[in-house]
């Protein structure tokens, strides 16, 4: 593991980058899956077909070739920005999907006549949705949702293969192919910086499902 101990600042700093990608993916994901999911719920017909649609292509399309569109299709359109943003937008799209459909699958799993309550009462679609459905929902999505989560961050080294620079997948390149280093050490040492990400976010996700058990 010597090319690792030599290279740790660069195995660091490899490390801070991608955390930023996996930081700024979560945040948008959850925001754009979030509201895909209530299109996917919505009484609006069109609002539906908007999220189904969604849904269906980005799911059944692979992660490469939404990257691919990102890094290479949108610059085509006159539209300027860092392989970094890019990068991280292609992973916010495709990681989306998912998240809409974890969040769907526990709106779903809350009993109908709670929404029907609701509405008897008044309360608006919106309403019904954020303060009597949602709350409920949550508690069955964690699990599946926190696996679409880590397997984002395991998707996040992909987006170092587009020219993003400077996370660890450009660490390990930079080190194999510039300087010769011997591959195995180097990618094992890639392995266990994204374990530094991946182990506790399984560990705060087991918390917080016994937690959200124990309150129900």
């Amino acid at each position: 593991m010597d090319p690792v101990l030599e290279n740790l600042d660069l195995f660091w700093g490899g490390f801070v980058r991608s955390l930023g990608i996996v930081l700024w993916a979560f945040a948008g994901s959850m925001v754009l899956g979030t509201a895909l999911a209530v299109c996917r719920v919505s009484p609006v017909p069109v609002l539906r077909a908007v999220g189904t649609g969604y849904v269906a292509v980005v799911r059944n399309t692979p992660l490469t070739v939404v990257l691919f569109l990102f890094a290479f299709g949108i610059p085509a359109l006159q539209v300027n920005a860092s392989f970094y943003v890019f990068g991280v937008a292609g992973l916010v799209v495709y990681t989306a999907a998912f998240v809409c459909e974890a969040i769907r699958s526990g709106i779903n799993a809350v009993a109908p006549g709670q929404a029907e309550a609701a509405r008897a009462i008044g309360l608006t679609f919106g309403q019904t949705l954020t303060q009597v459905v949602l709350p409920q929902a949550v508690r069955t999505v964690v699990p599946p949702l926190g696996n679409v989560q880590i397997a984002m961050v395991k998707n996040s080294a992909v987006v170092g293969a587009f020219g993003v620079g400077g996370e660890l997948f450009s660490v390990a390149t930079r080190l194999t192919s510039a300087q010769g280093e011997p591959r195995l050490p180097v990618y094992l040492g890639v392995a266990a910086f994204f374990l530094l990400i991946t182990l506790p976010a399984g560990a705060l996700l087991a918390r917080t499902e016994q937690r959200l058990a124990v309150a129900r």
